[in-house]
Parts: C-alpha cells; sequence; structure tokens
C-alpha cells in the first residue's frame, strides 16, 4: 500500500476509544461542543423582528447570507487546509465564527448585521473541510465511515440538544444567546488548538524509483500491476480538481441528493399544513427525524460495516427519493410518520458514508480541497433546495414536485454507486481509478482476480503484496 496514503503501524497515531485515534476523539468533542452551543440558528430571524424591529424580508435575506458564506467557507477552508494546515484552519474558523456572532448579537445597523452574517457563515463552513481532512489523514480506511457516522451523529445530536437549550435561555434575551454561542466556538478553537496535531502533509510522497528494487516475494505480474497503479497515482497527484470527473460527479450527486432532503426545510412544512395538521404536528415530525437519527444513526451504522459502499450509497438514495416522493401520498399523520421514517433511515445511510467515500476519492496532498468541494454541495443545496422546491410546488402542483424528489433521489443514488464500482478491480488508493483507459488496462491487468467486497476499489491481493 502506498505509505503516503494511508497510516503505516508505526506512523499510526496513539488510539483512543472505540479503536480510533485520540487526536479524532479531540476533533468529535471540538464539533459536539461547536452543535450543542449552536443557539442563534433556530431564533436568528426572531432575534431580528422581535428583538430589532426589522423586517420579515430584511431576515430572510440576512439568513440567506449565512448560506452563502456557507458556500464561500467550504471553498475558502479546504484550500486554506492545504495551504497552512488543518488545525490553523480549524482554529482561525471558529474565531471568526466566534467574533461574528458577538458582532451579529450586538450590532443594530443593517450594514454591520449583513457583514456579520456573511463572515458567520464563512467561519464556521471554512472549519468543516479542515477537519474532515484531518479525520481522513488520522483515521485508517477501513475505520472512515464509522468516524464519519460519528461526526454526524455528534452534529444531529448537538442541533436537537441546542434548540431545545435556546428555547429555554431565549426567555433571558437574545444577546445572551449570541454570547453563549461565541463562547462555546471559542472554547472549540481552544480544543483544537491544545489537543489537536497538525496532519497536513508536508510534501507529496515522491514516485517510485524505476530502477527501485522488487520485492523478493512478489510474483512478477503483481509487480507490474503495482508499479502501474503508483505511477497512475503519482500522474493524478498534478491533476487539478476541475478535471477530476469522477469526483465532480459525485459532489454534483450529492448536491442532487441535498436537495432533495432539503425539502423538510420549505416545502414540506407547506404541504403538511395544506393538508390541515398545524405547525405543532410539523414540529414534531421534524424531532422524530432528529431522535431517529440520535438514537439510530451508530446502530445502523455497525449494521451495514464491511457492505459494499455502493450498495450503501445507493439504498440510501433510493430511501430518501422514495420516502419524500411518498409524501405527495400521505395525508394523514401517521402515514405522514412513515414517509420520514422512510427518509430518515436513506439520510443515516448516505450522509455519513458519502463524507467518507469523498475523502476516499481525495489525493492526499489535496484532501482539504476536495472536502470543501464536497461540502460546498451541501451548502448550495441549502439554497437550492428550499427555493427550487417551493417554486416547484407552486407552479406544478405537489404531485410534480414530489415525483421530481423521488426520482432525483434515487437518480442520485444509483449515479453514486456506478461510481464506486468502476472502482472494481482497482488498485488500493482510490486515486487508481481515475480514468477510464486506466479501468479498462487494470481489469486486463488484474484478470479474474476479485476485490475486496467491503471496500470498493481494494484489492486485497495487491494490498497484501505491496505491505
Amino acid at each position: 500500500m502506498d505509505e503516503s496514503t494511508e497510516p503505516t503501524a508505526s506512523s499510526r497515531p496513539p488510539v483512543g476509544p472505540l479503536g480510533l485515534p485520540s487526536a479524532y476523539w479531540w476533533i468529535w468533542t471540538s464539533i459536539l461542543v461547536n452543535w450543542l452551543g449552536a443557539f442563534t440558528g433556530p431564533i436568528l430571524a426572531l432575534s431580528l423582528t422581535d428583538a430589532r424591529g426589522y423586517s420579515v424580508s430584511y431576515a430572510g435575506f440576512v439568513v440567506s447570507l449565512l448560506g452563502a458564506g456557507a458556500i464561500a467557507g467550504s471553498a475558502a477552508g479546504g484550500i486554506l487546509a492545504d495551504r497552512i494546515g488543518r488545525r490553523l484552519t480549524m482554529f482561525a474558523g471558529h474565531c471568526l465564527t466566534a467574533l461574528s456572532m458577538v458582532l451579529l448579537g450586538l450590532s443594530t445597523a443593517q450594514g454591520a448585521v449583513s457583514a456579520a452574517a456573511f463572515a458567520a457563515g464563512l467561519g464556521a463552513a471554512s472549519v468543516r473541510p479542515a477537519a474532515q481532512a484531518s479525520l481522513a489523514d488520522l483515521v485508517p480506511s477501513a475505520d472512515r465511515p464509522r468516524a464519519f457516522a460519528y461526526n454526524y451523529w455528534a452534529v444531529n445530536t448537538g442541533t436537537a440538544v441546542s434548540a431545545v437549550l435556546a428555547g429555554l435561555m431565549v426567555e433571558h434575551g437574545y444577546t445572551q444567546l449570541f454570547l453563549a454561542d461565541a463562547a462555546t466556538t471559542l472554547l472549540c478553537g481552544a480544543v483544537v488548538l491544545a489537543k489537536v496535531p497538525e496532519t497536513r502533509p508536508e510534501h507529496p510522497a515522491p514516485a517510485p524509483a524505476p530502477d527501485s528494487a522488487p520485492d523478493s516475494d512478489s510474483a512478477p505480474a503483481d509487480r507490474a500491476q503495482r508499479d502501474t497503479a503508483e505511477a497512475e497515482a503519482e500522474a493524478h497527484t498534478h491533476v487539478p480538481l476541475r478535471k477530476d470527473a469522477p469526483f465532480l460527479l459525485f459532489v454534483l450527486l450529492t448536491l442532487v441528493f441535498a436537495a432533495v432532503y432539503e425539502q423538510k426545510a420549505a416545502a414540506l412544512p407547506v404541504v403538511v399544513t395544506g393538508h390541515g395538521h398545524s405547525a405543532a404536528t410539523f414540529s414534531l415530525l421534524m424531532a422524530l427525524n432528529a431522535l431517529l437519527v440520535v438514537l439510530l444513526q451508530l446502530p445502523i451504522t455497525r449494521l451495514v460495516s464491511g457492505r459494499s459502499r455502493a450498495a450503501v450509497l445507493l439504498a440510501g438514495g433510493v430511501l430518501v427519493g422514495v420516502g419524500f416522493g411518498l409524501t405527495g401520498l400521505a395525508a394523514g399523520t401517521l402515514p405522514l410518520v412513515g414517509t420520514v421514517v422512510v427518509w430518515t433511515a436513506g439520510e443515516m445511510l448516505y450522509a455519513p458514508l458519502a463524507g467518507a467515500v469523498s475523502a476516499e476519492l481525495a489525493p492526499v496532498h489535496r484532501r482539504g480541497r476536495y472536502q470543501g468541494a464536497y461540502g460546498t454541495a451541501w451548502s448550495a443545496a441549502a439554497f437550492i433546495g428550499p427555493a427550487g422546491g417551493t417554486w416547484v410546488l407552486a407552479h406544478a402542483g405537489p404531485g410534480a414536485l414530489w415525483s421530481l424528489c423521488a426520482a432525483a433521489g434515487v437518480a442520485a443514488g444509483v449515479g453514486c454507486a456506478l461510481i464506486l464500482r468502476t472502482a472494481r478491480g482497482s488498485a488500493p488508493h482510490p486515486e487508481n481509478f481515475r480514468t477510464a483507459s486506466a479501468v479498462r488496462r487494470r481489469r486486463r491487468d488484474n484478470g479474474s482476480r476479485r476485490p475486496s467486497p467491503s471496500l470498493p476499489g481494494r484489492d486485497t491481493t495487491t494490498e497484501r503484496s505491496s505491505t
């Protein structure tokens, strides 16, 4: 295996709980604390209209600026994580977010509020690709799906708890919520600075020397296959992200998936209340979604551990598509509950694993950029999904919307599965299946050799011969 892409026994960081590196758990702790203290998300619009007397349209504009900042922050954070390091990027992002939250809570001028909202989205989103790149640096490939699943669980648990806490704390005023949010964000920065090591690779691994001595216990065919794969991986190191077609397609399909998922934020409440249900009923449906993730994310991750990643992503896309598609047939409370259960199951299958897969598809020295591009898909979907869904709902009706959601979700799952199936029979590192010609060449070299079913793109025979 390429030593530059996977920790060796001697270089692997100290192991902590559940067999994952101790440094990973400090990143996980910072994520949990950050989302436990995310008090301002649920009440930002209310703080602008109720406490400061701004119009509803301006409050909506400020919330949209958070999203715009998140789109820019995902890309900027990824680039900075590769250039100045994961640790420094996370710390700087937390500091910018904390400062922006203070300004957002204390400012009264519209210009200052708008600038603070954009900066808050920028800072918060810049942390995520750096954290995910550091996670991929620390955690071996086989453990990344559950590592990303633990992160996803932390985000959802923190979001659910912070919403409840915000509702209790708002009685003491909105300003205190912004200041408390800033304080917990600074605490996250302190944890990163004190406990998280820098994991960015110093420099790209050199290409294998053409005259290097072969392994005495490797068959000539295995050596030739490994040399070809390593040469392809080295060549791909210099391919810019904008030309990495498989990864860009994966990001696009994730955008489609996330746009369907984001219908819960705008189109779904309109449809639910349109059926005669109260806003409280919709709130309970959203609470059910959060509760299912908190209770079942980790058991589901264990259940699918070791299974084909292509199949899991396929199932996730299909379940989200079918779940939202069935909303068009669900008028009563119990049928609506059933649809939420179905698309939540798809969310738990797709979202954490897709983050791990994006790390697998990234060249090791550009993980930050790749994680930034992947995060941008989710940030953009938070913009595109609600706006597009409500537009279709208004102009074509709920039947067209939910049918489109069903088709888009299934298409996203099928497309992601096909991308990963392309890796079947390839060499261990995912960089080695970048082009169609490379895939055909490896298939010809591999012959009838079967890849590992648990890790698409891994050939266990090649791994044994190259370690």
